[in-house]
């Protein structure tokens, strides 16, 4: 597969052609392909449009976007495809990982961040690929994964969450994260956030914006500095202050939240509650993954099974509670759906086509696609070709 770094040695001009080039070509050939593939099965289209915009000026009212991860965003061949998805079907957008656990993904011009740069490489020339997604009417999505930092903790331990000894705490897979109680990670993340939006994102999502499972087996986290506030007064907090500094730059500030928290009354271990995140949030975006939830929940027996019933209970409970508080922004619940197999049945272009259905009852028009491995040829088929609105009307 080929890496974005490689043919873009070059710069000014002959960067920016290079790139369109490479990228046409393989967008002629793909396009084709996706259509035929993914024509199969289409709805006819509404008589609603919804406008797709792009660019952070003028970002779409209704986003359908896909998970691009690190390595498929560095890749000149899979971002093509991703693009070519988009060119054909109702995809209006991608969520493409700028920082994740791997470190940013992204060549910052700060000096200090730099040190936190992607032990996994990272995109270069990302201004020309930010052009190319404006140029096709899609809009960049950064995913900024927040407290789940490994990188971050290796170079700056004292921002680390620690045990009682003093030592730097570490989850069930020998990762450390850091303190989400320390400012100075607040002014990091936010901070790449505001560098992301002046090269050309039009939206900023949030991931990880939580603490730690605080699993029995583990030692007892200590967070200093916390100052008795609690996890989700702090994450209420951290998020009032991105979406306060983000609205000024013109853009959404989103956040990624566990699917039980639209269900659950009162916060969960990690401090997401859905009564401290959403009124800070311009959209908020949950992970309603059928094949998450427990045996039985929602009086489903196999909650991955029945992906509509699932959805449909928890985003239809995420409109109720947003409306008693005062909440009535048409769009601001953007659940992620599940474009992924664990478990049985396999899930593919039937289980879309509920999951999407569930989401446009419950009353919303949006939604996002996770597949770990940002790949979605199975699902072609339940996209529509365009994007027109599906959602009831109460």
């Amino acid at each position: 597969m080929a890496n974005i770094q490689r043919p873009l040695q070059a710069t000014g001009a002959g960067v920016r052609a290079a790139f369109a080039i490479a990228l046409t070509l393989a967008l002629a050939t793909m396009g084709r392909a996706l259509e035929a593939q993914a024509g199969a099965g289409r709805a006819a289209a509404a008589p609603i449009p919804v406008a797709a915009a792009p660019g952070a000026d003028s970002a779409p009212a209704v986003v359908r976007a896909l998970y691009v991860n690190r390595f498929a965003a560095q890749s000149k061949k899979r971002m093509a495809a991703m693009i070519a998805i988009a060119d054909t079907t109702e995809i209006n957008a991608l969520v493409l990982d700028m920082k994740d656990e791997f470190g940013l993904n992204f060549k910052t011009e700060n000096k200090d961040w730099a040190k936190m740069a992607g032990t996994a490489g990272t995109v270069s020339h990302l201004k020309d690929l930010l052009d190319t997604l404006r140029a096709h009417k899609i809009l960049a999505i950064a995913r900024i994964v927040v407290f789940k930092d490994s990188v971050a903790a290796r170079v700056h331990p004292d921002w680390t969450i620690r045990k009682p000894d003093g030592s730097v705490w570490r989850d069930k897979k020998d990762i450390a994260w850091v303190n989400p109680y320390h400012r100075e990670l607040w002014d990091y993340n936010i901070g790449i956030a505001e560098e992301l939006v002046k090269l050309g994102f039009g939206e900023i999502q949030f991931d990880y914006i939580r603490f730690p499972e605080p699993y029995t087996s583990l030692p007892k986290q200590v967070f200093p500095g916390d100052s008795g506030i609690s996890k989700e007064q702090l994450l209420f907090e951290y998020l009032k202050e991105a979406k306060t500094r983000l609205n000024a730059l013109g853009v959404r500030s989103t956040a990624d939240i566990f699917g039980l928290v639209t269900t659950v009354r009162g916060p969960l271990e990690v401090g997401q509650d859905w009564v401290k995140i959403s009124p800070v949030t311009d959209v908020v975006l949950p992970m309603v993954y059928p094949s998450h939830y427990p045996a039985g929940s929602f009086g489903i027996a196999h909650p991955n099974a029945e992906p509509y019933k699932t959805i449909k209970i928890a985003i239809d409970t995420a409109r109720v509670r947003d409306g008693k508080l005062g909440i009535l922004t048409p769009e601001h619940v953007r659940p992620w759906l599940q474009a992924f197999t664990l478990g049985k049945p396999d899930y593919g272009a039937d289980q879309l086509r509920q999951e999407k259905q569930a989401v446009y009852d419950a009353g919303y028009d949006g939604w996002v696609l996770w597949n770990p491995g940002s790949k979605y040829d199975v699902y072609l088929p339940a996209l529509e070709h365009t994007i027109v609105s599906r959602k009831a009307r109460p």
